[in-house]
């Protein structure tokens, strides 16, 4: 049930949002508009158009956005409904507000209670991640890295081998490197890779994220096959695609 202080919100949003279109044409009365919070589980956002009327979702995340911040948002959604250019004014508004270190620890927070992390197994049909784990672990970081979650992805991938969700502490790796013909320091260097993110958080500078810092950069060229896994998944990207949309 909508209480008169949420009510009152929306009422704000569609007047905000009726502005949003009329300014891309103001020889046009705005169509009829519909605009809800709903519990994305990130900083997420939705504008469609059904039966001439306009409906608009405003991740909850960002139900207390200052209004210029929702005007901001509001000619970001309008615009890509109507296939304009994104005014920058509006762009620099919303993004100043969204960077801020409270919406970053709230959207983490989300992810963390609302997210779901798919977990299958280390154990794959050819290489433990576990074992690749301890090994890596002992010989580059003197077992300093706490273990996380290690799983094979649900599905073959190609586009990302690996990554580290550092909100679940998990470990994931494509499924299309547990092969025989795919050799072990591959593995063991995306695996590498993705511990390299624990150990060099991501930075937050001005507003924009760095996740690979020049430090870690520099470690990541420590890896002994690092020459050797880069020439593989570049000469086999295609192979990997090939089996990946195999049914």
């Amino acid at each position: 049930m909508i209480n008169n202080g949420e009510r009152n919100a929306l009422q704000k949003l569609t007047r905000i949002y009726r502005e949003a279109f009329e300014s891309f044409d103001n020889h046009r009365e705005s169509p009829p508009i519909e605009v809800e919070f709903y519990p994305y589980t990130a900083i997420n956002h939705t504008i469609r158009i059904r039966d001439g009327r306009v409906y608009v979702r405003i991740g909850d995340l960002c139900r207390d956005l200052p209004t210029d911040a929702h005007v901001g948002l509001a000619h970001i959604l309008v615009a890509k409904l109507l296939r304009r250019r994104v005014p920058k004014w509006a762009r620099d508004i919303y993004s100043d507000q969204i960077k801020t270190a409270e919406m970053r620890e709230r959207a983490s927070k989300s992810k963390l209670e609302r997210g779901r992390k798919i977990v299958t197994t280390d154990k794959g049909e050819v290489y433990n991640l576990t074992e690749i784990f301890r090994d890596l672990n002992k010989a580059y970081f003197r077992g300093r890295i706490a273990k996380p979650v290690l799983t094979w992805s649900t599905r073959k991938t190609y586009r990302i081998l690996g990554h580290h969700d550092s909100t679940h502490k998990t470990i994931v790796v494509s499924r299309s490197l547990d092969s025989i013909d795919v050799p072990k320091y591959v593995v063991e260097y995306i695996v590498f890779h993705e511990m390299l993110h624990i150990k060099h958080p991501t930075v937050h500078h001005n507003g924009r994220r760095y996740n690979h810092t020049p430090a870690f950069r520099a470690d990541e060229e420590q890896f002994e096959y690092f020459d050797a896994a880069e020439r593989w998944i570049e000469r086999n990207v295609r192979k990997l695609k090939r089996n990946a949309k195999k049914k």
